[in-house]
């Protein structure tokens, strides 16, 4: 691949619902580049951005791939996407670092819920884009319907570039709505010709609205048009390129990708309307020695800046990192400084990747996007730089995973195969979380949905040779008292020989929610001599930890030693720490024990149209609404719900507003668990004994 400066470059991210084809659109464009020698197919499994076995036993798209093609001088670096929820965090990752968005709309379902997400993001990064009606060769495809829906969804001013000339088994080509042309297939091989004799009046009013909306950013233009002053092909395309990038319009193409058909003048579009780096924003960030603002403009004379958006751990292959540079020129064997972590890194080899294929080049020019291996100090979301010239660029925000499952091995010695392999793959999806929860003794790996996490257990496997099961997460209950007791713990043993014996006599009190644990000394007269002091404490604080009720810890407890005996002989710190557990728990059992449940703060963002379902299904899971306020389109709903009633809300969420629904959730605090919930989780612990 020859090298391109930043001006000729094209940064494009393919994203929509799951199911639109954005794969085989992507594997369109490079077939008809002439990046590939065929055309790959999902359901083969032989396409370019769909290599991951995951992804081709599923045939859906799990990773953000890298694919980029050459056309008419230009370098695209296309970028795959998911459609599928449980992957938006690569969908995020790859918004942030292109230039422009090519959404995929199906002729025949029109924006569905995923569409309606990334649309979404596209605006919070402001991302110039163009609409791709794909599926026209498909039955019941309709190119009018799917444009009226993208408009009544998305309220912007959508204006078609081309018309479709046929529909269902009888799409055959596309008109240019710029050129007044039309480019029709036949045998697979496509021909420029004149318009249809029966589609030219409808392609001359389509005609008028494109050219009305486009030359509403040019006042000059304007006014020549509206004299009644015929636009040059030129100046039609220029206007639009202007009214995209502020996003005034919203070009609309058509086509199959899975017949190659409207892909030549999709790929004219990325060039002739789609921006260079050089038309986006100057890239800010922060100077990580003075804490001052810092500049850098997506020239090739500035200092480097490169943002790093997603790593890829191969046990086999290594580290793979991929980045972005905003500016400067990223050389191979050089070094540069990771200002994220204050450390350097050595540059050895750089990547232009396609799909899995490596394309080994020299330097990385400002706007480009490349790939890197074997960088050990550096994660997604760290930005490379010059030393001398420090910059920091604004890390990823990427969506708190909400789905929570404990794992395990299968087999026993793999624990710490286990913990590493999921490090490696926590480093590189920042939506996956693992923890290990001391109260529950349980490894907890959290996700974003069901199949984000059922792929994570299936890469353990097949990436690290590690197999293991899941279950659900036990809950963190606490017991805690609501009186005082009193109570005596006598441990007294003789086997012959040297005997054991310990007496403490203590007293629980309730503390206030949130004190914690207290342990007072008031021993007088050497009832209990001062070396067994801290056995007994020791005693009583496992007995705590272990629980009296269900194996809970107990919290928010006061405990005092303040009488006891012993005996010269047989007294031994073991025998006081069995007789402070023992007294504990005789105590606890007299204090009125209760049980205390995680409260959790939740926060749903959904349509208004099912905010009365879902704050009914919070209502019928114990939860307590807070109130609801306005979020952009959407509605959110503030709420504390207990943690055992919505540990598996995500997919119960996604079901109640058909996908549109999201959350957020944290810890709030504890409270008594009602009594006959309480009662059954007594028995619980009971058999598990």
């Amino acid at each position: 691949m020859k090298k391109y400066s930043t001006e000729k470059i094209r940064n494009i991210a393919i994203v929509a619902h799951g199911g639109t084809g954005k794969t085989s659109l992507t594997e369109a464009m490079l077939y008809t580049s002439r990046a590939t020698s065929k055309m790959g197919s999902v359901d083969g499994g032989t396409t370019v951005t769909d290599y991951d076995p995951e992804e081709i036993k599923r045939k859906i798209s799990i990773n953000a791939a890298l694919a980029p093609c050459e056309w008419k001088n230009h370098k695209i670096n296309l970028i795959d996407t998911p459609g599928y929820a449980d992957f938006i965090g690569e969908v995020i990752s790859v918004l942030r670092v292109v230039d422009g968005a090519i959404i995929v709309v199906c002729a025949v379902s029109g924006v569905e819920v995923q569409t309606e997400r990334v649309w979404h993001l596209a605006d919070e990064y402001d991302l110039p884009r163009l609409v791709f009606i794909n599926g026209m060769d498909k039955e019941n495809a309709d190119f009018y319907q799917a444009m009226d829906m993208i408009k009544k969804t998305f309220g912007v001013n959508v204006v078609p570039v081309q018309l479709p000339i046929g529909k269902e088994s009888g799409f055959k080509g596309v008109i240019d709505l710029i050129k007044m042309t039309a480019t029709v297939s036949s045998d697979g091989k496509s021909k420029e010709e004149e318009i249809p004799a029966d589609l030219k009046a409808e392609a001359e009013k389509y005609r008028e609205k494109l050219i009305e909306s486009a030359v509403e950013v040019d006042d000059k233009l304007l006014e020549r048009y509206l004299e009644g002053e015929e636009l040059t092909e030129e100046e039609i395309r220029t206007t639009l390129k202007t009214a995209t990038l502020n996003r005034a319009v919203v070009p609309i193409f058509c086509g199959s990708a899975h017949k190659n058909l409207g892909i030549s003048p999709l790929l004219d579009a990325i060039v002739e309307i789609m921006h260079s780096p050089m038309d986006r924003p100057e890239i800010k960030g922060v100077n990580p020695k003075t804490q001052k603002e810092e500049v850098r403009k997506p020239s090739e004379k500035e200092s480097l800046a490169a943002f790093v958006f997603k790593s890829v751990a191969d046990p086999y292959v290594g580290k793979l990192t991929f980045l972005r540079v905003y500016s400067g020129v990223l050389h191979a064997d050089s070094t540069v400084h990771n200002s994220s972590r204050g450390k350097r890194e050595r540059i050895g080899h750089i990547f232009f990747m396609r799909g899995k294929n490596q394309i080994e080049t020299s330097d990385v020019p400002a706007g480009d996007i490349a790939a890197v291996p074997k960088l050990n100090e550096t994660f997604t979301g760290d930005t490379l730089c010059d030393e001398s010239k420090p910059i920091k660029l604004q890390p990823l925000t990427l969506p708190e995973p909400v789905i929570s499952v404990a794992i395990e091995p299968k087999t026993k010695g793999d624990e710490e195969k286990l913990s590493t392999s999921l490090t490696r793959l926590a480093e590189e999806d920042l939506t996956l979380r693992v923890r290990r929860d001391h109260e529950t003794k349980q490894t907890i790996v959290s996700g974003v949905g069901d199949m984000h996490l059922e792929v994570t257990i299936d890469r353990l496997r097949r990436k690290f040779g590690v197999e293991a099961t899941l279950s659900t997460p036990k809950i963190p209950y606490k017991e805690t008292i609501l009186a005082s007791a009193k109570a005596q713990g006598k441990y007294k043993r003789q086997t012959g020989g040297r005997g054991q014996y310990g007496d403490a006599w203590i007293e629980v009190e309730p503390l206030p929610r949130g004190a914690g644990y207290e342990f007072v000394d008031k021993i007088v007269g050497g009832a209990i001599p001062k070396q067994y002091i801290p056995a007994v404490e020791k005693g009583v604080k496992e007995a705590i930890e272990r629980g009296v009720l269900t194996g809970y810890p107990v919290i928010d407890i006061k405990v005092t030693v303040y009488d006891g005996s012993f005996h010269p002989v047989d007294s031994s710190d073991m025998a006081f720490k069995i007789a402070g557990s023992m007294a504990l728990k005789k105590a606890v059992l007299g204090a009125n024990p209760i049980l205390l449940e995680p409260i959790m703060k939740v926060e749903v963002i959904v349509p208004e149209e099912y905010m009365g379902d879902v704050i009914s299904d919070l209502s019928g899971k114990r939860g307590k609404i807070l109130g609801i306020e306005p979020h952009g389109r959407n509605q959110v709903i503030k709420a504390l719900v207990p943690l055992a009633e919505i540990a598996k809300y995500a997919t119960q969420l996604r079901s109640i507003t058909r996908g549109r629904g999201t959350y957020g959730m944290e810890f709030s605090h504890y409270e008594q668990v009602p009594g006959d919930i309480a009662r059954k989780i007594i028995e619980e612990a009971k058999k598990e004994e």
